[in-house]
């Protein structure tokens, strides 16, 4: 075995190779984290590994359009393990095809769930949190969702009271799983 591949498969960060968003082989931390032997991704979509559908559509409109950019995209999202337990995760690809983004690319996953436990979301809650994260204003999140002010405010109100906050920087802190 080369060394290049002894040090995909033995990297100490899940990796995977994607194929148009299924997975096309991945190294024995990505099995670890998703709960399997690496034999088991095997031309397995991408998608079974979303929290949903919406998330699989949305965050992959999102990526589509940053690695179109800069050939780069990386996130933190809530992801579901082949048991179906959902878990936080933070997500990083790249694109080795520019001129079609999501022919082939590589793709590193790191699971926060020891950092930042999976608080039960609605989806849109879940998105709310994740551009809170990245310092949106209530009104930046709103124009980004097409949602009012108001109705930002509110999910950012049940935010709150879910994860046991008294301000949003304490919301943030713990949605990022920095400690207070």
């Amino acid at each position: 075995m080369k060394l290049s591949d002894l040090a995909f498969e033995h990297a100490p960060i899940g990796l995977c190779m994607l194929e148009n968003r299924i997975i096309s082989g991945c190294n024995q931390e990505f099995a670890r984290i998703f709960g399997g032997q690496m034999a088991d991704f095997q031309n397995v979509p991408f998608a079974h590994f979303y929290a949903s559908m919406e998330d699989y559509e949305k965050i992959g409109a999102r990526a589509l359009t940053q690695i179109r950019k800069t050939g780069r995209y990386g996130d933190e999202r809530v992801m579901r393990r082949r048991s179906g337990e959902l878990f936080w995760c933070r997500v990083r690809g790249q694109s080795l095809t520019p001129e079609d983004p999501f022919r082939r690319g590589i793709w590193s996953l790191s699971d926060l769930s020891e950092e930042r436990p999976v608080v039960e979301l609605t989806p849109r809650e879940r998105e709310v949190a994740i551009l809170t994260c990245r310092g949106m204003t209530s009104k930046e999140i709103g124009k980004e969702l097409e949602l009012s002010f108001r109705t930002v405010e509110l999910h950012r109100a049940r935010l709150l009271e879910k994860f046991g906050a008294r301000k949003l920087a304490e919301l943030v802190a713990k949605l990022s799983g920095m400690p207070l």
